[in-house]
């Protein structure tokens, strides 16, 4: 039996990566586990390599149309059979063209639908049940873009990722008598799928020298399994190689 034994995870942005990675752990802790993205084939991809498990749902969602979010939440709760505990917010998507000189409309929009809103409307449909039960852990994965504004991340990217930050931390505050734990998450440089939309590409030296999926999966594993009376508002985890000014 593990600590987790008994609770429900959701795990946006779980088609590789750090969602990917974030399963497993929780997986390893005994909780069941829904992934969601909006490709399926990559979902039951991940599900194949950590064997199919009975308590891993794979479920296709796009998290900016909260439409969707409302239909996710409801099918994860009633196929893994009870209210989510913890929400880990880890969608996220970037572009290569960031500047602000090559920024569109469109690319603003969509930077902060999904970045930004989405985590809103999965928190706005989970939520209302942990408040209800006293009990709940929500993790945002923010990018280190969220407390440091810079081109690398870029000025969609980066301002999503500041709201993203901002919505965690206001909660936890409104919330702090609910019994619901809100945890950013600030990674650095991570080897993850989106690193394709670097306009310039790491070598593999850099890529050496960063974080792994696995090395941020941990830190998501370590606030889940924290008890009740305690609460990790943020955490910055970054590749030693990296500055954090």
């Amino acid at each position: 039996m593990g600590k987790l034994s008994g609770k429900i995870a959701l795990v946006t942005g779980g088609g590789s990566g750090i969602g990917a990675a974030s399963a497993k752990a929780l997986l390893e802790e005994g909780a069941r586990v829904a992934i969601a993205g909006r490709d399926q084939k990559k979902l039951d991809a991940v599900a194949a390599q950590l064997g199919n498990p009975m308590d891993l749902m794979p479920i296709a969602a796009d998290i900016s149309d909260p439409r969707q979010v409302g239909m996710l939440v409801a099918a994860v709760t009633k196929k893994l059979g009870g209210r989510i505990d913890i929400l880990v917010n880890n969608a996220g998507t970037n572009i290569k063209e960031r500047t602000f000189r090559e920024l569109t409309v469109e690319a603003w929009d969509r930077l902060i639908d999904v970045n930004l809103n989405g985590a809103f409307y999965c928190i706005q449909a989970i939520a209302p049940d942990m408040i209800a039960h006293k009990d709940g852990v929500i993790i945002n994965i923010v990018s280190i873009a969220g407390k440091r504004a810079s081109p690398l991340g870029g000025i969609g990217y980066a301002a999503a990722k500041f709201g993203q930050a901002a919505l965690g931390i206001a909660l936890a505050a409104e919330e702090k008598d609910s019994g619901i734990r809100v945890c950013n998450i600030y990674p650095g440089e991570v080897d993850t799928p989106i690193l394709v939309f670097r306009p310039q590409p790491l070598s593999a030296e850099q890529r050496a020298k960063i974080l792994r999926p696995e090395d941020v999966a941990e830190a998501v594993r370590f606030v889940a399994l924290l008890p009740p009376h305690v609460s990790v508002p943020e955490l910055v985890i970054k590749p030693t190689s990296q500055m954090y000014v």
